[in-house]
């Protein structure tokens, strides 16, 4: 057996971990003992990923885990300070989400272009009434963050027609950077959010950027849910500046049931589930085994996080 721990913050159902049994010191945690475990792990993997115990529960000096992997895109919900300035590498599940959050944003925009939430009632109410729809080709997006999920949501909007720019957090070929913002937010048709959480980009969605939008303009987030200020978002969808909004992501989650998001004319409500397809879980857990296998024989690690930046820089 190596020599090596393996600490797994845990989440129903547990990862699957068999070709490590036997070979590795597997020890699982919930978030209260976190903080006594992680002094003698060599390796964390925070299947929990909805968890901000590893921020809480990190040690300022002593041991620490070598190399922390999050079942995640996102990484704020473990990044602290002291982490940060560690030596301990973090890696994400880069890859794994980018092309079913594509397909569940195509899935959005053909919903409202084609009206197919009114189908729906109007069947529930035996209604025969005729309507014209959107066509979707021709029509503008505008993609805030050109990581892999960005730049999957940009190519599957454009096989529909769409003319799409990505912005990213520094100019290229390709992509634009954040002065270009709200000039492309004032002609776009359908505006996503898919950028990581960092100081930069927090509460970015605010009163004055939907107020640039055109009032045709939707809005979807997919990316994090304080990327948005949510009673601005209210008050643009509520107040019609912008013809509607779908948030997959909140700044509490779970969403308590007596919030008021729920229930905002012209707002879709989602529990997080745009990247979740049939079978998340395994491709989750493969990836990890991959990566195990490449740190437990000393290889570069895939999918290493800028700590500082908050995400997988690119290439």
């Amino acid at each position: 057996m190596s020599d090596k721990t393996l600490l797994v913050l845990d989440a129903d159902p547990p990862p699957r971990l068999g070709s490590l049994t036997g070979r590795t010191r597997i020890l699982h945690t919930d978030a209260a003992s976190l903080a006594e475990h992680l002094p003698h792990a060599d390796a964390l993997l925070v299947w929990d990923f909805t968890s901000r115990a590893v921020r809480d529960a990190w040690p300022g000096e002593g041991p620490r885990p070598a190399w922390v992997h999050t079942a995640s895109a996102g990484v704020d919900h473990l990044m602290c300070p002291e982490l940060a300035a560690s030596d301990t590498v973090v890696t994400n599940a880069r890859g794994v989400f980018d092309q079913p959050i594509a397909e569940y944003v195509a899935a959005l925009v053909l919903t409202w272009a084609k009206d197919l939430t009114r189908t729906g009632e109007l069947q529930r109410a035996h209604e025969w009434r005729h309507r014209e729809t959107q066509r979707v080709a021709g029509t503008r997006a505008v993609v805030v963050g050109s990581g892999p999920i960005g730049q999957a949501i940009a190519a599957t909007l454009k096989a529909l027609g769409i003319t799409t720019a990505l912005v990213g957090r520094t100019p290229r070929p390709g992509i634009h950077g954040p002065e270009d913002l709200d000039r492309l937010l004032s002609r776009a048709d359908w505006v996503i959010a898919a950028a990581p959480l960092t100081e930069a980009t927090q509460g970015m969605f605010d009163a004055r950027r939907f107020g640039v939008m055109q009032p045709s303009a939707r809005f979807v987030n997919i990316g994090r849910g304080p990327l948005v200020v949510e009673d601005a978002l209210v008050e643009a969808v509520s107040k019609q500046w912008i013809a509607g909004a779908a948030l997959d992501v909140f700044e509490r989650e779970p969403l308590p049931p007596d919030d008021p998001l729920w229930d905002v004319p012209g707002l879709i409500v989602s529990p997080h589930m745009s990247g979740d397809t049939v079978g998340w879980r395994d491709a989750l857990g493969a990836q990890f085994l991959e990566l195990y296998e490449l740190w437990e024989t000393g290889r570069p690690l895939l999918n290493v996080v800028d700590k500082k930046r908050g995400y997988v820089p690119g290439h």
